[in-house]
């Protein structure tokens, strides 16, 4: 990890190797956080935040399964999301809130711990791997089923969902592959383990839906918009095993993996080992992300890197 300087913590500014919590800190017993990853980009009117209030926005969603209740309001955290940005002096950065119940009374029962909210920002390459959007990458299907909704909620971004992706990344890079893919208790597909999947066949794009357990993921959501604007044909639907194999194209998408096509899975090489349409949807997603493509302007929130920015004791 690339260390930055200063970490937000509950509205303060802190030296990056003094943000610490208590060791009984109730989330790190038992998983209750929520999260959010966001990212920060290089325009040609300066860094942008991408999608950033539609982050905090599924955070507070997150936050609400968990009747967690976050000490700030969503626009507190929207600034103090750029100010931990530009006192970082960051211009393209990966960034992470998150917020947790703390330290206090132990048990299972989070609600008589208070809640901590902390931001984090620091220079992150991509995720799958520096080769990974130009040659893409190798999956297996995971033995581990995805959570269901009736076990723990998909649709909040909390730190318990992904003990059970961590499971199936670990199963997989044993095994010699880059990522898993996980099946729901249906044995359908619902994603991988910190990305959303789409499979192109004979022209349409298809995702599966959030009611499979596929989060709703906001770069999910972004393809899906831009390729809809581009005239493709896309379809929320659920995907089988079988349909990943026989798949033209398949695709990786997420905030820290961006576009990464998949050229294997179970070790059967997908289509004619080329991926046009994701090279194009990759393309399209970048002019975006960048600001190259003024019709989605309205998804940067720009930065002031030159701002000096009083750091809190």
């Amino acid at each position: 990890m690339q260390q930055s300087q200063l970490i937000w913590m509950n509205g303060r500014l802190r030296k990056w190797e003094d943000a610490k919590i208590h060791v009984l800190t109730h989330a790190l017993h038992y998983g209750t956080a929520i999260f959010e990853g966001i990212r920060c980009f290089r325009t040609e009117d300066g860094s942008a935040v991408f999608r950033l209030n539609d982050h905090i926005s599924r955070l507070y969603d997150s936050a609400k399964i968990y009747m967690m209740d976050i000490p700030f309001s969503p626009k507190e955290i929207v600034n103090a999301v750029k100010e931990t940005v530009e006192v970082n002096s960051l211009q393209e950065c990966y960034v992470r809130p998150i917020a947790y119940y703390s330290y206090g009374e132990m048990g299972v029962n989070p609600l008589p711990n208070r809640v901590d909210v902390a931001i984090a920002a620091w220079e992150w390459g991509t995720y799958l791997g520096k080769d990974a959007e130009e040659k893409g990458v190798k999956c297996q299907v995971s033995s581990w089923k995805r959570v269901n909704s009736a076990i723990l909620p998909p649709q909040a971004k909390a730190t318990a969902n992904y003990a059970n992706g961590s499971l199936a990344k670990i199963e997989a890079v044993k095994a010699g592959y880059d990522e898993a893919i996980m099946l729901n208790l249906n044995n359908n597909v619902t994603e991988g383990t910190g990305e959303n999947i789409f499979r192109l066949k004979d022209g349409i794009l298809s995702t599966p839906p959030a009611s499979d357990g596929a989060l709703r993921g906001i770069t999910r959501d972004t393809v899906i918009k831009i390729a809809t604007d581009n005239g493709m044909t896309v379809r929320r639907n659920t995907i089988s095993r079988e349909e990943l194999y026989t798949s033209d194209e398949l695709l990786l998408t997420g905030t820290a993996a961006g576009i990464t096509p998949i050229r294997e899975v179970d070790g059967r090489r997908i289509g004619n080992g080329k991926w046009p349409y994701a090279d194009k949807i990759r393309k399209e997603y970048s002019d975006v992300i960048h600001g190259r493509n003024r019709k989605y302007r309205d998804w940067l929130d720009y930065v002031v890197l030159e701002r000096k920015v009083k750091v809190r004791a």
